[in-house]
């Protein structure tokens, strides 16, 4: 039992004697009992009120708290999108972002334009767009290190030769670093592959806007700029 349900239960028990006594007092005495009964009950109730203030001010708190957080994650999420940069208009025209992202160029290939739901094959649209972005390489970061990172969305694998969002995200970087290596000239030595699954989402939604930002393959370059 806490401080204030101790006071509570002494000023209770202060109300019963006071009622029992009440039949052997005389009406001075039982006017003193009710009065101080009323001073009572009064104490209980300004207790009570001081207590629905405070319960009211932890849920305000709270509820502040959940913006903060929600704000946050979103500031969090933000962070994850690279900051759009003066490139090659034509990355912009294929729906390719060219930006920096804590310091990095990145070049932020959406799987919509590469590839089928659930392969690792390029479309012919996928590969006219890997020679854009083969061509802002050698002109912007020809001494580069490309970590080509594949990524997917966090929807299980079902009708897919790829066991799992792993291994799709593998085969689809390599896919991309093939191209570039066989049919752009990019030399085989400046790349990196890397799988991330679904483990590096761009945006923590589950709707399917947000799956499809999800699913790309980027291109991380490390030094080599111009």
């Amino acid at each position: 039992m806490n401080e204030t349900e101790s006071r509570r239960a002494r000023l209770w028990l202060g109300v019963l004697c006071g009622a029992m006594a009440v039949g052997c007092t005389s009406p001075e005495a039982y006017r003193q009992t009710i009065a101080e009964r009323d001073a009572q009950i009064r104490v209980l109730r300004e207790e009570r009120a001081s207590l629905k203030r405070e319960r009211q001010g932890y849920l305000g708190r709270i509820d502040d708290l959940g913006v903060a957080l929600t704000e946050a994650n979103a500031s969090l999420n933000e962070a994850q999108t690279p900051t759009e940069v003066a490139g090659d208009p034509r990355l912009a025209e294929l729906g390719i972002t060219y930006g920096v992202r804590d310091g990095l160029a990145v070049i932020s290939i959406p799987s919509s334009i590469t590839f089928a739901s659930g392969k690792a094959d390029l479309s012919q649209d996928g590969q006219g767009a890997l020679g854009e972005v083969a061509a802002v390489l050698k002109a912007a970061h020809p001494d580069g290190v490309y970590r080509i990172e594949g990524h997917t969305d966090s929807d299980p694998i079902r009708k897919s030769a790829f066991e799992t969002n792993r291994n799709l995200s593998i085969a689809r970087a390599m896919a991309v670093l093939t191209h570039l290596v066989e049919h752009r000239g990019i030399p085989d030595e400046q790349c990196v592959v890397v799988g991330h699954g679904q483990y590096a989402p761009l945006v923590a939604e589950e709707t399917d806007q947000a799956k499809a930002r999800n699913r790309r393959v980027e291109i991380v370059v490390h030094g080599g700029g111009r």
